[in-house]
């Protein structure tokens, strides 16, 4: 009997809805756009055909989850943990991860630098400055910016995560988003996931994290 957790679209039919994700970032103009396969929630067989179909790049948000399928990983992959890690966790899963997402606090800051040195990181900022989200607000960014090169990290950009069923604020969002990483000189958007990734697009993100859009829908946790 199969687990709900193995259910995944089959090939051909992620094949179709990557289509529709690589048209859409080819009508915006911008082909150096990052297609994160988020993979979470599903077992290894989402990850191999994303593998399959040529998306170098997957994601995780949960790190015993990912350390389950470090095995399936080809060489060329590249790994982002989007998940809100703890500092115990990052000990194990250092070595695995080449992409840290959703960092926003000082000592996650340090643990990465302590566990993996010159760490690629992206700070999250939370949308409007709205104290109920997750991330940093737009004027602690700075502290965190200094913190990182203290710590010899690489920034290589800052990420956020729309507002749920309010896409006006999603949009903004996005917006700002885009433009702190003008001010600040930084390259990687990552903002946008399966149901508002046309609108970071439109706002220049430079990744999309897709989970559901690619694979079909998500198995409950």
């Amino acid at each position: 009997m199969t687990s709900e957790r193995t259910m995944m679209s089959p090939d051909t039919d992620v094949a179709e809805r990557l289509a529709v994700v690589r048209n859409a970032i080819e009508e915006t103009g911008s082909p150096d756009v990052t297609i994160v396969a988020v993979t979470k929630g599903f077992d290894r067989s989402a990850m191999d055909c994303a593998q399959r179909l040529g998306l170098t790049d997957v994601g995780e948000n949960y790190a015993q989850e990912l350390l389950e399928k470090v095995d399936a990983l080809h060489e060329d992959t590249n790994v982002h943990f989007m998940g809100r890690v703890q500092r115990n966790k990052v000990r194990k899963i250092a070595e695995h991860v080449d992409l840290w997402h959703s960092v926003a606090r000082p000592e996650i800051l340090t643990e990465i630098a302590k566990r993996s040195p010159g760490a690629r990181v992206l700070i999250q900022v939370r949308p409007h400055d709205d104290e109920t989200k997750d991330g940093v607000g737009p004027a602690d960014l700075e502290h965190m910016l200094m913190i990182a090169a203290e710590l010899e990290i690489h920034i290589a950009g800052l990420m956020t995560i729309g507002v749920l069923g309010d896409p006006p604020a999603t949009k903004a969002a996005f917006v700002e988003l885009d433009q702190l990483c003008e001010r600040y000189d930084l390259v990687e958007r990552s903002m946008g996931m399966s149901g508002d990734y046309r609108d970071a697009l439109a706002a220049g993100a430079t990744m999309l994290r897709l989970g559901s859009t690619l694979f079909g829908e998500r198995p409950p946790r």
